[in-house]
Parts: structure tokens; C-alpha cells; sequence
């Protein structure tokens, strides 16, 4: 339990699919993990089957009998949408993918547009389990705004929550970053790029900035021509969430940057938007 919690209110969005227990399972954790109210959103009319559904469902997961549903009819993710901006709810937890088998790990749409339209945090699980499997490896994009710190510290207790044994924090440096910086410099416009030495210490810096943990922690510049290379480093560490801060302001729902934009097409495992 996380404590004080980041999240009041956590809501998970379920569809009658083969996984909605698992989907279930997850949500709960997560539940545990921030001392958080669950709700339920489901698509769909409420009627004496979803009713038994979710009873038997709440039942089996030991979760309470009067657990709050909400129901909503309509397009799929226009409906969870309309719930998450009219009930306050801090954080949705959701499946990432429709299919029960896919070649590659797109997301599925209603996935996708969570991760761009909500304007709460987004926790999508690709395998959901009705036995979560531990969050052993960890990756967080450094973002060095005050939100990407924040982002950061609401990371490090749910790490040790889940007895990470790796927690990588990686800085995403594209070639079109560095050509950007250079000509912004040339034209009097920003400070020079920075050396790889210093990019490195600049990243050091900020994760000593979120204070201290027991989290064993390890720091990466990842290099690559686009920000694809994050979603392969992510898959060579086998991690099992990445963590991606994305901020808003005013009520505006920011785009991702152009090196994690990927995130919201192809996911390389749990992904855990932070807004």
C-alpha cells in the first residue's frame, strides 16, 4: 500500500471478453497497490445477465459485493471517456489488446485512444493474469519536468511494493533530437547539445533528485535513429511495465513527444501512462 496514495479513485473498464477476470485480477492489484476505491465501467445494458456476470466476477475475486459499476451504452471508448471525465477517476485500468492472439503487439483501439484522449493516468495490461505476475523489471522514460519527477516518485513505492529487482530509468536521444539541438544552438536559440558524458550525468542527477530508495535502480541514454529503439531496449530487459509521464495542462491533453509517440500504436509490454 502506497501511502499517502496518489490515486482515490481507480476505475477498470470491462468488456464480457475471454480475459475480463484477469482484466479484473489486475485492476485489483493495482487497487491494493494505492489503497484506491475501484469502479467498474462496463459498455453495455445493464441487465439480469451482466448483473450475474458481475457477481459471480466480484465474488470469485474477493472484491465487494457492492462495488460500484457504471454503466454506459455506445461506441466503446467514447462511453469509458464520458465515465472517466464525469466520475473524477484518477487512474483506468484496461486490457491493452482485443484479441486473445496477436503477431504483433498492437494496441487495440479502444487501448489507443485511452492512452491519447483520458485525461486521467492510463494502466494497460497486455497478459493480464487472475495471478498477477510481479512487476520485476521496470522501465520509466525520463522526462526532466516537474511532472516527469513526480512521475518518477509515484514509480519508486509501487516498484518496491512489487520487490523490483531492476528499475531502469532511460533517456530517449533520437538522431532527430541531436539534429534539432544543433541547429536551435547554431542559431542562438539554446545551449549547446550535450556531450554523452553529460547526458548521463544530467540523467544521474535526476534520479537522485526523486530521493531515496531501495529500489536497485540503473540509468540509460538510449541512442537510435527513432524512438523505436526505447521499445526494443524495453523488450531486451524483458521488462514487464513501462512507465511513460505525459503531462496536461489546463484541462489540454498534451501529445506525446515525438520519441514515445510509438506508445500509443505499438506496446512493448504493461504500459502505465502517468498524467
Amino acid at each position: 500500500m502506497l501511502n499517502p496514495s496518489p490515486y482515490k479513485a481507480i476505475a477498470v473498464a470491462i468488456t464480457f471478453s475471454p480475459r475480463f477476470k484477469q482484466v479484473l485480477a489486475e485492476a485489483k492489484r493495482i487497487r491494493d497497490r494505492f489503497s484506491a476505491d475501484l469502479r467498474l465501467i462496463y459498455v453495455g445494458q445493464r441487465n439480469e445477465e451482466t448483473t450475474k456476470k458481475f457477481t459471480d466476477a466480484l465474488a470469485q475475486l474477493q472484491l465487494p459485493a457492492n462495488s460500484q459499476i457504471h454503466y454506459e451504452e455506445g461506441d466503446p471508448a467514447k462511453a469509458i471517456l464520458h465515465v472517466l471525465a464525469q466520475n473524477k477517476i484518477d487512474m483506468v485500468v484496461a486490457g491493452a489488446l482485443e484479441k486473445e492472439a496477436v503477431l504483433h503487439p498492437f494496441l487495440g483501439n479502444v487501448a489507443r485512444r485511452l492512452v491519447r484522449e483520458a485525461a486521467c493516468s492510463v494502466m494497460l495490461f497486455t497478459r493480464p493474469d487472475t495471478k498477477p505476475e510481479p512487476l520485476r523489471r521496470i522501465v520509466v522514460v525520463a522526462d526532466y519536468s516537474e511532472h516527469g519527477l513526480q512521475a518518477l516518485k509515484k514509480t519508486l513505492p509501487l516498484a518496491s511494493a512489487e520487490s523490483c529487482e531492476r528499475l531502469y530509468v532511460i533517456r530517449i536521444i533520437t538522431t532527430f533530437d541531436q539534429a534539432r539541438a544543433a541547429i536551435r544552438a547554431d542559431a542562438g536559440e539554446g545551449e549547446k547539445p550535450q556531450t554523452k558524458d553529460e547526458e548521463e550525468d544530467a540523467l544521474e542527477r535526476f534520479v537522485l533528485s526523486a530521493g531515496a530508495t531501495e529500489v536497485p535502480i540503473e540509468t540509460r541514454c538510449i541512442r537510435g535513429n527513432t524512438g523505436l529503439a526505447a521499445s526494443d531496449f524495453v523488450q531486451s530487459v524483458k521488462a514487464d511495465l513501462l512507465v511513460v509521464p505525459m503531462q496536461k495542462d489546463a484541462g489540454a491533453i498534451h501529445r506525446l513527444p515525438s520519441n514515445i509517440a510509438w506508445v500509443t500504436d505499438v506496446i512493448p509490454c504493461n504500459l502505465w501512462v502517468i498524467r
